[in-house]
This record gives C-alpha cells, structure tokens and sequence, in this order.
C-alpha cells in the first residue's frame, strides 16, 4: 500500500499537472457519479491528507481518492499512450487542454462539497508530512491504548497519518522494539522520539524515486522484504509474519536480535517473502 510520503509526491504530480487549469474533460467512472460533469471548471489544487488525496474544483467541489493496495494516478501529456492499465481499470479521467490525470483501480472515490471534506479525512490523526503536524498530539494518540501491539498502533491513521507497513517495520527496528511489543512497554525516551522520527523518515523520502531508511545504496531498508536475509547490523537472520487479524493481516519484518519484545514463535506462519516494497 502507498505510503504517505508516496501520496505526497502523487499529490506534487498532480497539482503540477491541473492546478490552475480548467478542465476540458471529466470522466468519473463509478456508477454513483456516472452523470458528474466537472468540465469548465478550473482545479484549485490537489493536497495530500495522510495516504488520502484531495483535488478541490471550483465551485466548492473535491474530489476524494484514496489508492490502498493497488490504485494509482498517472499524467499524461497531450497525444502520449496511456500506460497505467487496461480501459476498464481507470475509474477517473481529469483532462485540461495540455494534460490528462487518469486514475486507474482506485478503491475510494468520492465527489464531496469541499465544506464537508472532513466526512473523508476528519477521522485522521496529525499528518506527518501535512501543516497540522503535532507530535505531541500524535505520542498521546499512540499511548492513549497502552496495551495495543506497537505495530498496529502505528498502522492505525487515526493516532498519525501516513505511516504505512513499511515504516512500520522500519520504525520498530530503528526503536529496537519488535511489532507486536506493547506500545506502553516501549521505554520512554524512545517513545517520546518516536513520533518525530516517523515524520523524518517520511520527510527524506518525499523526494527521493527509491525509499530509503538506510542511507546505503543497494541497501535501502533495515528489514522490510529482507527476510531470510541477514541484519544489516548483527548479521542474525531478518524474521517474517503477519500482523494483524482477518483482512487487516500485513507482513511484517523484524530482526529477533536487535529488537526486543515479544514476537511469533519461529515456527509460525510466515508473512510471503519478496513482496514488492511499496513506494
């Protein structure tokens, strides 16, 4: 799933695609809003909130979308091939007279009045790459359920906004803290640095093609999608399994050296190695 640092840079594109422009096509292709017409009006400007995007449209509308696992906008320049997918993948189609946003697979797509955006976004905790950031806000969010796996407390946006299963995994292994430890077990220095280092990590990445927690070339990530390799630091195999229940199950990664706390017995079953790392 796109993280927010990822939704940042998608939010950049498209705001330097359409911001400012009138649109000369709309095509939203969901039965909902299978008779919106938005041509003629000009995009005021597309904002990131957390992993949600809001393009706001004159005459007080915005426009909703969320990627989650496998959504994706794409900008086209006049006359390119579009790339991103098959036709019936696209389910949104913003055009002006030089460019076209095609979003393709997107899961949430919603046409709101603009005064009522926080129907959408209004549940999240403080954005880390967002103007409402609050650190403090966002540490007693995380405490607020001290019993709660550190890891699931992290994924969960409304405690912060922006963190995906990626940095999950990351942020627990620069902590030294497995996933599933309780978030009020965490010690309480590196709980107070947690949530200014959650927003460094996404920081250097929003402009960065390549995540990286690292600063190592070739070796961009600590643990996530290195499993069975070893620690970069110890040099102890990197583990694998899933967190979470039911549907909310995600792959997680850890080093049973470096970080403490409890974890899956080694038998248990393992996240699926080599999955792509989301970017």
């Amino acid at each position: 799933m796109p993280e927010g640092d990822t939704v940042w840079q998608t939010a950049r594109r498209l705001h330097g695609a359409l911001a400012g422009k009138v649109l000369t096509r709309s095509d939203l292709r969901v039965p909902r809003y299978a008779t919106a017409d938005l041509t003629g009006r000009a995009v005021l400007d597309v904002t990131p909130r957390g992993k949600h995007l809001l393009t706001r449209i004159e005459g007080g509308l915005t426009l909703h979308t969320h990627l989650q696992m496998d959504g994706s906008w794409k900008v086209y320049a006049a006359g390119q091939r579009w790339s991103g997918g098959p036709a019936h993948q696209i389910r949104v189609i913003l055009g002006t007279a030089d460019r076209t946003a095609v979003g393709y697979r997107l899961p949430v797509l919603d046409l709101l009045r603009t005064t009522d955006e926080h129907r959408a976004v209004g549940h999240l905790g403080p954005d880390l790459l967002g103007p409402d950031w609050d650190p403090e806000h966002a540490l007693a969010n995380l405490l607020a359920d001290p019993a709660r796996p550190l890891g699931e407390a992290l994924l969960d946006q409304r405690n912060l906004a922006g963190v995906g299963n990626v940095y999950k995994s990351e942020l627990c292994f620069l902590l030294g803290a497995t996933p599933w430890l309780p978030v009020g077990a965490l010690p309480a220095d590196r709980a107070a640095k947690l949530p200014e280092l959650a927003r460094k990590l996404l920081e250097a990445n929003r402009d960065r093609p390549v995540r990286s927690t690292t600063g190592r070339r070739g070796q961009d990530l600590f643990v996530y999608g290195r499993a069975p390799r070893p620690c970069l630091r110890c040099q102890t195999s990197v583990r694998a399994a899933d967190q979470g229940a039911g549907s909310r199950e995600r792959p997680t990664y850890w080093c049973p050296t470096c970080q403490t706390g409890p974890a899956p017995a080694p038998d248990a079953p393992q996240a699926r190695r080599n999955r792509p790392t989301a970017r």
